[in-house]
């Protein structure tokens, strides 16, 4: 008799047993997280406590600062006491320069920390490879309207790294500039008339002359400015 009953129970506890096992998955499909989140408050939109204060960094503000949250620029920010360097994860010689100058010419525009360092010293430091000019008058014609989009910015820290960094890319392309130089002419000329920004232009542009030789185009940037 207890025989009958261990095997009639047997039967009654397999079928649970797998029933339970094939409720687990979609239990676990249907978590109670899609219905809840279809039905957000109007207020939440207004609410502080909604926000995430991490979304900026899975939004990032440009293509430099994404591919820099992915790891996409071989170099970090180092503190130091006295000042700020980069830590190349290789060296820059063996870095291709496209597309990583053309970024790093990109993330000039950046405003905030370490963007901005990250891609002011990582395009002069790259321009300073051996074989640097070789590698760049190639990227010509993707680097200018980036530059261009630097000078033509508001902020006045971004229009000096734009400024510097068309100066070290003068000194390293030299006569190769000359024909881009033109595209560059309208904004060098809307800031030459801010006085703050009077002389470092001034400056700029005899470097570029120096680099880009007497017949360059900075000749008659000189004229067009009235300098």
């Amino acid at each position: 008799g207890s025989n009958v009953l261990i095997m009639s129970s047997d039967i009654k506890i397999k079928p649970k047993t797998a029933v339970e096992k094939s409720k687990t998955p979609s239990s676990l499909q249907c978590s109670p997280e899609p219905a809840v989140k279809p039905q957000p408050k109007p207020s939440d939109k207004l609410n502080p406590k909604t926000i995430d204060p991490f979304g900026a960094y899975s939004r990032p503000p440009s293509a430099f600062a994404a591919i820099y949250a992915k790891g996409g620029i071989p170099c970090r920010l180092v503190h130091g006491s006295v000042k700020h360097r980069l830590q190349w994860e290789c060296l820059p010689e063996t870095v291709p320069f496209d597309p990583l100058l053309v970024t790093l010419a990109e993330g000039l525009r950046e405003t905030k920390h370490p963007y901005t360092f990250v891609s002011k010293e990582g395009f002069k430091e790259l321009l300073m490879v051996e074989g640097a000019t070789e590698k760049a008058v190639p990227l010509l014609p993707r680097l200018v309207p980036v530059l261009k989009a630097a000078l033509a910015h508001s902020d006045d820290e971004v229009f000096g790294r734009g400024l510097d960094a068309l100066v070290q890319l003068s000194a390293v392309v030299g006569l190769s500039l000359n024909d881009h130089l033109k595209h560059l002419l309208t904004n060098l000329s809307r800031r030459l008339m801010d006085k703050k920004f009077r002389e470092k232009i001034t400056v700029a542009l005899q470097k570029l002359e120096q680099y880009g030789g007497k017949v360059s185009l900075t000749t008659c940037l000189f004229c067009n400015l009235h300098i």
